[in-house]
């Protein structure tokens, strides 16, 4: 079970959901928030204040932290019964978002992007790509690269201008750098789409043929 010592400075945490269609925007399939939206009172306890605490420890200030990553520390999920409930408390948090009492970054994420932040920090998401007639295979490095363009959506959020809509933007940058590292304090509510959520969208953004090893 993990301990009791906590972080300072601002952490988020990302988590996917059931798609919602708000008036502002097309979709949206996945949540950013602030790490201390898990201590709200109605998000089911002590599961939000133990799972804050497995997202905030050790990290650094404006880190973001997809609920996989969470997974994958916590013994590829077999610790989750000694920390909490994730499903109920993600769902609270969802909640929480549409009632707008909890600000946050929605995103309409395409479907590669969105399966490579559900996916735990080494893993491999599998394409097929009927025009090359063989599977592309998308890892660490572009999971990292989908984490550091939500880190730029959040800080032009907060920055109170328009947020970037080409979903391109997602697979296009992040090869060096901490994962999703922002440095920037809380965040606004902001609903915006990354792309078409259709297969054929999300394949279109993705840089033909790369790889996250040979």
């Amino acid at each position: 079970m993990p301990g009791s010592q906590l972080s300072t400075g601002e952490v988020y945490l990302l988590f996917a959901h059931e798609a919602y269609y708000p008036a502002t925007a097309r979709e949206i399939n996945t949540s950013l928030v602030a790490a201390a939206s898990l201590l709200h009172p109605r998000v089911q306890q002590p599961d939000g204040a133990r799972i804050y605490e497995c997202l905030t420890r050790g990290r650094q200030p404006g880190e973001i932290v997809p609920l996989a990553t969470l997974t994958h520390e916590l013994d590829g999920g077999r610790l989750w019964p000694e920390v909490g409930d994730w499903a109920v408390v993600t769902a609270d948090l969802l909640q929480l978002i549409q009632d707008r009492e909890c600000d946050a970054l929605g995103l309409g994420l395409p479907h590669i992007a969105r399966a490579l932040v559900c996916s735990g920090p080494h893993c491999e998401v599998r394409v097929y790509d009927p025009a090359a007639g063989r599977h592309r295979v998308y890892g660490p490095a572009e999971r990292i690269a989908v984490l550091v363009e939500i880190g730029r959506q959040l800080v032009r959020a907060e920055a109170g201008r328009l947020l970037q809509t080409d979903g391109a933007a997602y697979m296009r940058h992040g090869r060096t750098g901490r994962a999703g590292r922002v440095g920037t304090g809380p965040s606004l509510r902001r609903e915006t789409t990354g792309a078409s959520a259709d297969p054929a969208g999300g394949e279109a953004l993705l840089r033909p043929g790369r790889r996250c090893r040979p």
